[in-house]
Order: structure tokens, then C-alpha cells, then sequence
């Protein structure tokens, strides 16, 4: 159980615990300060940080090992109904120099594969592997998660520059309950939070945002977009297991 309450963090453990790195509390500290400045666009994750509905986790460049414990940590809050609105940001220990978005969306994609291998839980038979399926998504002991990518490299959309640290978004699908891409308060909520993005940015929403189930949308390319407003092209570079091919 320590090693648990070790791994996941809550913003008391930002002032109170003496074993954390400096750069991680640098981050943690501008990060706050981003999504907690007043016109920042997206107004449930700034209700979250005040809150401390929010967890947290980080790894090294050279060591990702606790990160699979850390999100299956995270994952078991739900058991509990009194946790209903909960993200984990994990920061990733910054790059000597700064790096091109292509490289941060490489690691960050790196990072996922390695989840992947390493969860022991089988993703339910119905769910797609194939990227390309219009109804994949990522899974984590058998749980579907939006995950999304925030970098330094990202010049025009500010909202997904956090700090110097490349930030991993993990959101639980059970989160958007009542909010999801076709019911009513989902549309209604997901289009302010857009409007407020474009503001902010300074550019159209990404063509590849869409909401879940969309035919015409593919989930991936959503988890890492662009630094500007042109589709992704190309393959997913996520790999499920059963995908790979098998050597003798």
C-alpha cells in the first residue's frame, strides 16, 4: 500500500513530501498555474485542480516502470462512488532541450505501447484493436481511456503547452457520463470548452477533434494533434498485442 500511495500523487504531496525531484515540483507549479488562471479554456479541469479531484505521476526519461502501477492505482478510485470526476496528469522528466512536436508525439505514443505490453489484462474480445475502427480506443486493465498529449513544442496551441514537461491527460470513458459526444449536455458542454480553445489559441478547433463513436473519426489521432490545423495523416503508431506477428 505505500508503494501505491507513493506512486499516485495529490497536490498536498506537491508541499508536503521531501523525496520529489525539482523539476517535477517546477512543473507541477506552472502547470497549476496554467490551469488555474482564470480565462483558461477548459473550466472542468480547472474546477478539478482547485478541487484536488486530480491525481498525479511522473517518470524519468531513462525509467517508466512505476507509471503502470500509478494509472492502475489511479483506475481503483473508481471503486469508490464518492470519486466521480477525476483526470491523471502524468509529467514526463523534460528533454535536455526542448524537442519537435514529432518527437514529444513519439514518446508519447512510445509510453502507451509500453502500458500496453505491459498490462496482464486482456482488452474485452469486443472491443477493436485496429486503430483505423472508428470505435478503438485505449485500453488499461480492461478500462477504455481518452488519453491526451501537452508539450513545449506546441506553439500556436497554447492550450497544450503546460510547461517544459511533456504532460500525459489519462481520463477514464466512465468520467463523461451524461457527457458524451451526442447527448445534450455533452454537445452543449464540449462546444463552450471549444469556443474558449479557439480564443485561446488563436486557431480553428483541430480537424481531427471529434467525439467517440463518430464513423468518420478516428480516436487516435486525437491523443497527440497537430500544432496547426491539417488532418493527420499516416498510421496509428500503436500496435495492440494481438497485431503483432509472432516469432518462432
Amino acid at each position: 500500500m505505500l508503494q501505491r500511495t507513493r506512486t499516485l500523487l495529490t497536490k498536498e504531496d506537491f508541499a508536503e513530501r521531501t523525496d520529489l525531484p525539482d523539476w517535477l515540483l517546477n512543473e507541477y507549479k506552472t502547470f497549476r498555474e496554467i490551469v488555474t488562471d482564470k480565462t483558461f479554456p477548459c473550466y472542468f479541469g480547472m474546477a478539478a485542480e482547485l478541487g484536488g479531484e486530480l491525481r498525479y505521476a511522473y517518470v524519468t526519461q531513462e525509467d517508466w516502470t512505476n507509471l503502470p502501477l500509478a494509472l492502475e492505482t489511479f483506475l481503483e478510485l473508481f471503486d469508490n462512488p464518492k470519486h466521480k470526476r477525476h483526470g491523471l496528469f502524468v509529467f514526463v522528466e523534460p528533454f535536455k532541450k526542448e524537442g519537435t512536436i514529432e518527437q514529444y508525439r513519439k514518446q508519447f505514443w512510445d509510453i502507451l505501447q509500453y502500458l500496453h505490453d505491459v498490462d496482464g489484462i486482456e482488452w474485452p474480445a469486443e472491443s477493436p484493436r485496429d486503430p483505423d475502427h472508428h470505435l478503438w480506443d485505449f485500453r488499461f486493465h480492461g478500462e477504455p481511456i481518452f488519453a491526451f498529449g501537452n508539450a513545449p513544442a506546441y506553439k500556436q496551441r497554447k492550450t497544450r503547452d503546460l510547461g517544459n514537461s511533456m504532460v500525459l491527460g489519462f481520463q477514464p470513458r466512465k468520467i463523461f457520463e451524461g457527457l458524451k459526444g451526442t447527448e445534450k449536455g455533452g454537445v452543449m458542454s464540449r462546444e463552450k470548452v471549444r469556443e474558449r480553445v479557439e480564443v485561446w489559441d488563436g486557431l480553428p478547433k483541430h480537424p481531427d477533434i471529434s467525439h467517440f463513436g463518430d464513423p468518420t473519426h478516428n480516436e487516435w489521432k486525437q491523443f497527440f494533434i497537430g500544432d496547426d490545423i491539417e488532418p493527420i495523416v499516416g498510421k496509428c503508431p500503436f500496435m495492440h498485442k494481438d497485431e503483432k506477428p509472432h516469432t518462432m
